[in-house]
């Protein structure tokens, strides 16, 4: 049940469900546009979600400080707030996690200030969401410890879901402690058995995994994925400088990158008009010899790969995914200086080995976890038994590991996206419903989006699709319900 606020009583209720990254930026804009906004979140914190409540100080964000600002209108936002810790951070510095996830309970608290009492944040969890009693009415959206919130938008900001069990896993260890299924759970990590320790995955994940186990003091570690490749490492910012043509001079009047930001541009309607993944991939790799800086050319296109994901037919963007996605991972979600030098000295010393090969089975043995992989190279298959598996694939599917998208596509509110990657979604970010049309009332942003959206998983596009979505959503003076306060029924 629910009380009535009358003092507020003219406003909208959009409910945003997930306090991270893709809460936060879409809170903070629709109290800019004049909704009363319910943040719900099980954290105690929101705004940190789980990239970024990680203290250890070696977690690095992946993107530079210069690109993480949550104000679309002020660039430099996140840069500002990082020289108040550190006045020597500079533009193309990597900066704890951590930090990110303190900047970003900063912003929300300057939201709340500014918005004079439109935020709530209710702790707690959204089961189900219930479509209206009466046409035009509000949604309903049920908590699992049954308080009820009337709500005329709801955004589902869920972020990355948890990731997928391995398809040959035996029961027994799954159910064994010596198989982590989520690495980023609370002390997960802690008190693993002596021995060797398997990481399932060779991204981004099993890049901070093996980083935390060799701080803990692991030294016996194997890290295995059908290619084996690790993500590339961002450039140093010095070497932009070095590299530049005039020296460091020339570098800051228009660096290398600002060069081939110019080429790449104008080379994207040759890019658009590839119409096949190997016309695509023939015309990337024509522009990072031309430039002879790869790196650049990723970060040129980024605003630019969802119109390319979306140029490709069906057949293409399925081929893209079966053969070319993970070497479009390692390019585009790359490692930070600092974070590739630790990763490349373990490998050295030997306390991190990197395989390929496919994953044919994990089953509980006497002193730990048997694993069955078949070697890439050659197709070997030898059966090694490690004292521990951590499962680190990176985020799973949400329309089949969530509960609450699984309710809203079995109720017809929503529906998977192209390949299962997400929620399907018109181009503003309103789910559509299972018979195609776009729900009044039901909307996403994010990584929910991935599949209709490629480049939809970071900071810089979250804040762009979180404006749009304010905007989209319109002012907050129309067609509302009753701000209500959430009580328990």
């Amino acid at each position: 049940m629910i009380s009535d606020t009358e003092e507020v009583r003219a406003m909208g209720i959009a409910v945003v469900v997930g306090g991270g990254c893709s809460g936060v930026l879409a809170t903070r804009e629709l109290l800019r546009t004049g909704w009363h906004v319910v943040l719900v979140d099980p954290g105690a914190r929101p705004g940190r979600g789980l990239a970024y409540s990680t203290a250890d100080p070696w977690h690095l964000l992946n993107s530079p400080a210069a690109a993480m600002s949550a104000d679309p209108d002020r660039p430099d936002d996140f840069l500002r707030w990082c020289r108040q810790r550190d006045p020597r951070t500079g533009p193309a510095d990597f900066v704890p996690r951590s930090w990110y996830g303190d900047y970003l309970t900063e912003v929300l608290r300057a939201a709340d200030e500014t918005a004079q009492g439109r935020l709530t944040v209710q702790r707690g969890r959204v089961a189900r969401i219930f479509e209206p009693s009466v046409n035009g009415g509000p949604l309903t959206v049920l908590l699992t410890d049954d308080v009820v919130i009337p709500a005329d938008r709801v955004v589902l900001a869920l972020g990355h879901p948890a990731p997928s069990a391995p398809a040959r896993l035996d029961a027994a260890a799954a159910r064994s402690g010596a198989y982590v299924a989520d690495p980023w759970r609370p002390g997960a990590l802690a008190g693993l058995p002596e021995g060797p320790i398997l990481l399932i995955g060779t991204g981004l994940t099993a890049v901070d995994v093996a980083l935390t186990l060799a701080n803990a003091g692991r030294r016996d570690l194997t890290a295995v994925s059908r290619h084996g490749l690790l993500p590339q490492p961002h450039r140093r910012p010095a070497a932009a400088s070095a590299t530049a043509p005039g020296g460091p001079a020339a570098a800051a009047q228009a660096g290398p990158a600002q060069v081939t930001a110019a080429q790449t541009v104008a080379a994207l309607p040759e890019l658009l008009a590839a119409g096949s993944v190997a016309g695509l991939l023939r015309s990337l790799r024509r522009l990072a010899a031309d430039t002879g800086d790869w790196r650049a050319v990723f970060d040129a296109l980024r605003p630019h790969w969802d119109a390319l994901w979306q140029s490709l037919p069906e057949p293409g963007q399925r081929r893209f995914l079966r053969h070319l996605a993970r070497y479009w991972e390692v390019h585009r979600h790359r490692m930070a200086p600092a974070v590739a030098d630790g990763i490349g000295a373990l490998r050295e010393s030997g306390s991190l080995r990197v395989r390929a090969a496919e994953l044919c089975g994990i089953e509980a043995a006497d002193e730990g976890v048997r694993v069955v992989l078949r070697e890439r190279h050659g197709g070997a298959i030898t059966a090694p038994t490690f004292a521990a598996v951590v499962n680190c694939t990176g985020p799973g599917r949400i329309v089949e590991s969530d509960p609450l998208v699984r309710a809203l596509v079995a109720e017809g509110m929503a529906r998977p996206g192209p390949y299962r990657l997400g929620l399907d979604t018109d181009p503003h970010g309103a789910l559509l419903r299972r018979d195609g049309s776009a729900h009044p009332a039901l909307w996403t942003l994010g990584p929910t989006r991935r599949g209709v959206l490629w480049e939809t998983t970071a900071a810089p596009e979250i804040r762009t699709q979180a404006r749009a979505l304010a905007v989209a959503l319109g002012d907050a003076g129309r067609d509302r319900a009753p701000v209500a306060e959430c009580v328990e029924s």
